[in-house]
């Protein structure tokens, strides 16, 4: 199965607009708020929000950190190879505040129950929301469900969804393609 493109680059900036609106219309100022992007692919959407609401929308300061959730994953040290950590990056107390996890793509869930457990070290936050571009929502493990989402896609079978970021692949565009596994 060749690649088939679900949102082009244009897409893509349409949906992180209307997504950094909706930040901006439950956290106002983000005095209390802060946005988490979830390593190593949530970070490049977190920026990329953080930009949008100081750049355009003029607030003034966004709490922005990166979390790495490898050895809180339920799979870690399961497979063949071994996993390799990213940084977390999180200058910040989360203790009161309201926190937005952000990543790329939610798919079974696990990710996000990881970051649930990592984010503890840094506090406890009154809320935590989750942002993610692409929602495959027939493919939950747990019962997790994003407060924003920029698009559900029903990926079936092998499919997988592959979100390319300009500043890490070179173009921003979203991807259904068929699984190697």
């Amino acid at each position: 199965m060749r690649p088939k493109l679900l949102l082009n680059a244009k897409e893509i900036d349409i949906l992180l607009h209307r997504l950094a609106c909706q930040l901006l219309e439950n956290h106002l100022d983000f005095s209390e708020s802060v946005l988490i992007g979830l390593q190593p692919r949530g970070i490049y959407l977190a920026q990329r929000l953080q930009q949008i609401l100081v750049d355009e929308y003029k607030v003034e300061n966004v709490p922005l950190g990166a979390l790495d959730i490898t050895f809180y994953r339920d799979d870690f040290r399961r497979g063949d190879k071994p996993l390799v950590a990213n940084q977390t990056q999180i200058d910040f107390l989360v203790e009161d505040k309201r926190v937005v996890f952000i990543d790329d793509v939610l798919y079974t869930g696990r990710s996000i129950r990881a970051a649930l457990t990592a984010i503890q070290s840094f506090g406890r936050p009154t809320t935590v929301e989750l942002l993610t571009l692409i929602d495959r929502r027939f493919s939950r493990h747990l019962p997790i469900q994003p407060t924003y989402r920029g698009r559900q896609v029903d990926a079936i079978n092998r499919e997988r969804v592959e979100v390319k970021w300009k500043e890490k692949d070179g173009k921003d565009a979203v991807y259904v393609v068929e699984s190697q596994t």
